[in-house]
């Protein structure tokens, strides 16, 4: 299937000489839900900004929908819906103009029951005709939200789109995301709450220093790099490691009360079996144990620190 979003070898220079992006690849499927995680700094704004047809790249190419971003930039922007991190709003205009006047931007006929719609899904229809500076700040990121749903993109870019906001929008956003990808909508998010990736991403991009580091299917990426602890809580403490057990990269913990066994794939974790039977054979009894699976906040951190 062609991807709805194809980026070869993407630079970005600014003049103060920053180099934003160095060579990126990155190829988007058409339906799906994208997580672009990275620290401040990253790349992950200009990446957005690149392919939403805001800021020209200094090298590479980027095709959305089969057309280039900077040649037939009116063609891809009607594609894509943008929710940006900065709350740029008329305070003067209500609710309903301002959703309304960005539909007819991109050129859509009138259709107030699309914006009636929308306004529903977001908790704004009662807000309707409230000016956006009596807004709260999450009633303006909704707002915002609303804004880049308004024409019907194929595409819908969240730039850190719940960093601020309360719970109650969190969820709201997932489940309108989630209605979206059903329909068939593309969406790249970018956000600080890895959590939020983890539960709802179909895949997971890492990028940091302008580099993106990898992209993987999220299940892939929790079995490939994720780790598994098993901890044993001992009946008595110990004073040392035991004998015998450093093939198994089991450490003591630091008041000798367990013994901490890490292991990554089905590979080693079948040799817990093995593990136990040593402890066994040198007398040692536990009292206790408990498992662990690192969390894609633990990849993340492991990948980012080691490109530090």
């Amino acid at each position: 299937m062609t991807p709805i979003v194809s980026i070869r070898n993407l630079t970005k220079t600014y003049g103060n000489g920053f180099q934003a992006l160095k060579g990126v690849d990155l190829e988007i499927k058409r339906g799906e839900i994208l997580a672009l995680l990275g620290p401040n700094g990253a790349g992950k704004t200009t990446l957005i900004s690149i392919v939403c047809g805001l800021v020209n790249p200094s090298g590479g190419q980027v095709l959305v929908g089969g057309h280039d971003v900077v040649r037939e930039f009116r063609k891809t922007r009607a594609l894509i819906g943008l929710v940006p991190q900065e709350l740029t709003t008329d305070q003067f205009e209500t609710v309903w103009n301002t959703v309304t006047f960005s539909r007819g931007l991109h050129g859509k006929p009138a259709n107030p029951a699309r914006i009636e719609s929308i306004l529903k899904d977001l908790s704004l229809l009662d807000k309707r005709d409230s000016m956006l500076r009596e807004l709260s700040g999450g009633m303006k990121r909704r707002v915002l939200i609303a804004k880049a749903l308004a024409h019907e993109p194929e595409i819908l870019f969240l730039d850190e789109p719940t960093a601020g906001v309360d719970v109650t929008l969190r969820r709201d956003m997932w489940q309108v995301v989630e209605r979206l990808r059903k329909t068939g909508v593309t969406v790249i998010l970018t956000t600080h709450y890895i959590e939020e990736a983890e539960e709802i991403a179909d895949r997971v991009g890492v990028i940091n220093g302008g580099e993106l580091l990898l992209v993987e299917n999220k299940a892939a990426l929790m079995k490939k790099l994720g780790r598994k602890e098993l901890r044993l809580e001992l009946a008595e403490p110990l004073g040392a490691l035991p004998s015998g057990l450093d093939s198994y990269h089991v450490t003591l913990a630091e008041d000798g009360g367990a013994l901490i066994y890490e292991y990554q794939g089905e590979a080693e974790q079948g040799r817990i079996a093995t593990l136990l039977g040593s402890l066994a054979a040198q007398g040692i009894e536990f009292r206790d144990l408990s498992t662990r699976q690192s969390s894609l906040e633990d990849i993340f951190v492991e990948l980012v620190g080691q490109r530090s």
